[in-house]
């Protein structure tokens, strides 16, 4: 048998080539990990964790007014945008500190350098030198897409660079309607920054269900984002003021930085993975089996990389099911249906199962449950409301999928997803008995179904 200075290797110290490093040296192995940048990865850096930090920061100037609805007298209020930065800062640090301490405490060795093979077994890590290993796991995550060929794109930012402004923007023009777009809308206008959303396609958050999208995009407006839909970039100029977005439709928009938030590309350049047989999609992703397997024997790749559900838990599941199934010899795979995920936008999204649409292409004639209602929180002012969605199949009873826009809404979907994921009918969800006063309450008290209206009718 062929001797390897480790049993495995793995390319990338993100959430899920952590959890399969960790894992894996766990059970003894000889494991490394090579990491060029921090260690932590999109969502402990400038991913997920950040980016929370920065939606509690900006919830602030909405909690401020409505307090005063509850009879408090908040008085001058002012953002410190660098004081908020340091404290992010120190925060992240000590979470990629952590994240290093439990790779040594495991017993896996890390590198700091890019990685790239020069074959199925051999690793050159830059400024280290070459080491070969028996497995080899690549979990390099994604990173932003930026239009390379757009004039003026240079001026721009990606999700990357927002997280280290040195100074707050008065106005920003923010391009793209994923669940990134809208999460740093809501963020930057909290922030009291002037935002205009533009997005190319009809409405936000593409592949959510429709009345979820229809709805948010309300909500965002409602607080003062200029959504416009449509249209996309045709230039991005630069001037004596800052920056004017020429658009699509003709017109323009002056702002202080543009920042671009158009989907993220699997990280793959430069990785030597055509060098060592690895196969493509056709979108540019590391292809995988349902074990996380490759096209070449040892090798594996685990989270954004594979592009199959960009979440980090996911590649985190991914990660563990690849440790036990290599090094513990338990035959495991993920499953990656039934996946909840949230999207925190102002207000935020929960979401798990079938959109509505794609629940009437799968089971034909399904039954809908609908709410939408002003949360208690906010009965002495403002005028935002919340959306609940069940989805039915009517012949089983089974719930396909519950949609929520709302307050805490991230938090309500962890649960209703493990009824969903275990196959939860209609009726078994409604003999749940309600707990008041919440927005929860709503998902188990919707008794009558929807109906939607007739082209033409007006609500």
């Amino acid at each position: 048998m062929a001797q390897y200075d480790y049993d495995l290797f793995v390319i990338g110290a993100g959430s899920g080539g952590v959890r399969a490093a960790r894992l894996a040296a766990m059970s003894g192995a000889r494991v490394a990990v090579a990491e060029e940048h921090r260690v932590g990865g999109t969502c402990v850096i400038r991913g997920c964790v950040p980016k929370k930090f920065m939606v509690y920061a900006s919830e602030f100037s909405k909690h401020f007014k409505t307090a005063e609805t509850y009879g408090w007298s908040v008085g001058e209020t002012r953002f410190d945008w660098p004081a908020f930065l340091a404290e992010k800062d120190k925060e992240i640090a000590r979470l990629s500190g952590i994240y290093v301490r439990n790779l040594q405490n495991a017993g896996a060795e890390l590198a700091h350098g890019k990685a790239r093979l020069i074959d199925a077994h051999t690793v050159e890590i830059e400024g280290v030198g070459t080491k070969t290993a028996d497995k080899i796991l690549i979990a390099t995550g994604g990173r932003p897409w930026m239009p390379k060929d757009l004039p003026g794109v240079e001026y721009a930012i990606s999700s990357n660079e927002a997280f280290h402004l040195e100074r707050l923007p008065k106005s920003i023009v923010i391009a793209g309607g994923g669940y990134i777009a809208v999460e740093f809308a809501g963020i930057f206008n909290g922030l009291g920054v002037d935002v205009t959303l533009v997005h190319r396609g009809p409405n936000v958050l593409r592949g959510f269900d429709d009345d979820v999208r229809s709805h948010l995009a309300e909500e965002l407006e409602k607080r003062g984002i200029k959504v416009v839909l449509g249209c996309q970039h045709k230039s991005i100029e630069k001037t004596a003021g800052g920056l004017t977005s020429h658009l699509t439709d003709g017109h323009h928009v002056e702002s202080d930085v543009v920042m671009f938030c158009l989907g993220r590309e699997p990280y793959v350049e430069g990785l030597g993975l055509e060098t060592a047989g690895v196969e493509l999609t056709e979108r540019g992703a590391v292809k995988v089996d349902d074990y996380s397997r490759t096209s070449v024997e040892n090798i594996w790749a685990v989270g954004d990389v594979t592009d199959r559900i960009n979440l980090t838990p996911v590649a985190i599941r991914e990660g563990a099911a690849f440790a036990q199934t290599e090094f513990y010899g338990q035959r495991t795979s993920f499953d990656h249906e039934m996946v909840a995920s949230a999207v925190f936008s102002q207000p935020p999204v929960g979401s798990v199962g079938l959109t509505e649409a794609d629940a009437r292409k799968q089971y034909g004639k399904v039954d809908i449950y609908l709410a939408r209602l002003k949360p208690m929180k906010y009965a002495f002012g403002g005028d935002e409301r919340s959306l609940l969605k069940l989805i039915v199949d009517a012949e089983t009873e089974r719930v396909l999928g519950c949609h929520v826009v709302g307050p805490d809404a991230p938090e309500m979907i962890q649960m209703a997803a493990i009824a969903i994921k275990m196959g939860v009918t209609k009726s078994q969800w409604d003999s749940t008995c309600a707990v008041h006063p919440t927005l929860a309450e709503e998902l188990v008290t919707m008794r009558e179904k929807h109906v939607p209206m007739a082209m033409g009718q007006v609500a």
